[in-house]
């Protein structure tokens, strides 16, 4: 089973910067897509991110469009989140996640990363 760890979260005042990485375990890794996911109490878990494995096409929610960055390092089995002009409304726990396979879900989750923005 691949495990998944994420690490880079903390805290930072509003407008500053956090990058995220998730570096999933194995010795060959060539999932479909990795995805980033946020969760607060109150809204519960959203998607934030994803990128293709294969391509490095990516996907944003439209309430972090221009402020964040996924990339990978395929050679590394990483996955990064730059994080950028945070708001206190990015505050969460962030869970990155992987689908194996093109036309199944996120199977794997990580630990999770709490992100806090101060105003």
């Amino acid at each position: 089973q691949v495990q998944l760890v994420e690490s880079g979260g903390g805290l930072v005042q509003a407008g500053g910067s956090l990058r995220l990485s998730c570096a999933a375990t194995g010795r060959t890794f060539s999932p479909d897509r990795m995805g980033w996911f946020r969760q607060t109490p109150g809204k519960g878990r959203e998607f934030v991110s994803s990128i293709r494995w294969s391509f490095g096409i990516s996907y944003y929610a439209d309430s972090v469009k221009g402020r964040f960055t996924i990339s990978r390092d395929n050679a590394k089995n990483t996955v990064y989140l730059q994080m950028n002009s945070l708001k206190p409304e990015d505050t969460a726990v962030y869970y990155c996640a992987v689908a194996m396979q093109g036309s199944g879900p996120y199977e794997n989750w990580g630990q999770g990363t709490q992100v806090t923005v101060s105003s």
